[in-house]
């Protein structure tokens, strides 16, 4: 890899890291609910168990992305960054923004 590549490919991996602290740990506080636009406190409270999953899930993405950094494998990172097109294309679709 390329020192380009690794840098994309961290700078990546570092935002999937600071969503996971979004979604898991930060979820209700004032600054997850303006980073993700929600309606209230009350609703942040009752959608919390959901956003940690998401935020799980970000993780696994982030982690892949710097195992693949480790291993120096350009491969193992298209496919995560595969998943995170994917993902970000789908939830692009999905809240109509």
């Amino acid at each position: 890899m390329n020192t380009f590549q690794l840098i994309i490919i961290l700078f990546v991996a570092i935002i999937h890291i600071y969503i996971l602290i979004l979604e898991m740990f930060l979820w209700t506080s004032k600054q997850g609910k303006r980073a993700f636009g929600l309606k209230s406190k009350e609703f942040a409270e009752e959608t919390k168990v959901l956003a940690a999953n998401q935020g799980l899930y970000n993780g696994f993405l982030a982690a892949g992305l710097i195992w693949s950094l480790i291993i120096k494998e350009f491969d193992i990172a298209t496919f995560f960054l595969s998943c995170v097109v994917i993902a970000g294309i789908y939830g692009a679709y999905s809240t109509k923004k």
